[in-house]
């Protein structure tokens, strides 16, 4: 589906109503797992100036890049996570939509503007904060890149506050999927190492605490995950120990 893209003039509720349903039924129809990689190409087709797209999101005051669309969006993301400054990060603090035509001279990022221009190649930058369902402690935002300066006008910003719209709901089910999906994961890892426990607790008499406790020994001593181990166990029946080294040996 071909997005439209904004008018020379600012387009009236009408048209705007008619993008956002367009819009929503790209984002809805992809599925879950790919909802943020939807988002960051939209961006990148739809918003004038744009080149680059990413979304970053913050949780327990920790920065990380959700999806882009390229290197260089995640270049530009991960400099400010390391400074602790930029567009994107005060788009997310602030609640607010941040755009600059200018970073290597622009007073507001003076750590950050003048390295993501020598170091990545990006002039402009748009960010918006995205509002996000079902988890008060995570925050989002949607960064537009660009190596043209002054690449977002007041249309582009138009077109990235309906994107952002509905890349809201969309970032947020998509969270909630990759949430479940590690849940379930976790589950399945704790219930295949408490089956191996219990195997190794039948055939070496052993306690609980002990069976784990040799669990964690082939692990270190194979340099392999638990759950490698314990699946092996279930398996086989059999685990693997480290040989003690003959009595006397150096």
């Amino acid at each position: 589906m071909i997005l439209p893209r904004p008018r020379t003039d600012l387009p009236e509720l009408g048209e705007v109503a008619q993008a956002l349903t367009r819009l929503g039924e790209r984002l809805e129809a992809s599925p879950a797992d790919s909802l943020v990689d939807a988002v960051v190409r939209c961006a990148v087709e739809w918003v004038d100036g744009a080149r680059w797209a990413s979304v970053t999101v913050m949780q327990q005051g920790s920065f990380r890049t959700l999806g882009h669309t390229g290197p260089e969006a995640a270049a530009a993301d991960a400099l400010q996570y390391d400074l602790r400054s930029g567009p994107c990060v005060d788009a997310v603090l602030d609640e607010s939509v941040l755009v600059s035509g200018n970073l290597a001279h622009d007073d507001r990022w003076l750590g950050y503007g003048p390295r993501v221009v020598r170091e990545v190649g990006v002039t402009s930058v748009l960010s918006h904060r995205l509002r996000l369902i079902g988890d008060p402690e995570l925050i989002a935002s949607l960064n537009l890149y660009s190596d043209a300066p002054d690449a977002f006008d007041e249309h582009a910003v138009w077109a990235g506050t309906l994107l952002a719209t509905h890349a809201g709901l969309g970032i947020s089910v998509a969270v909630s999927h990759r949430r479940a999906a590690h849940l379930e994961t976790a589950l399945r890892t704790n219930r295949e190492i408490g089956t191996a426990i219990g195997i190794l607790m039948a055939r070496h008499r052993v306690t609980r605490e002990q069976a784990q406790e040799l669990l964690r020994l082939a692990s270190q001593d194979t340099n392999r995950k638990m759950s490698e181990i314990a699946a092996e166990v279930v398996r086989t029946g059999e685990l693997s120990l480290p040989r003690r080294p003959p009595s006397g040996s150096a």
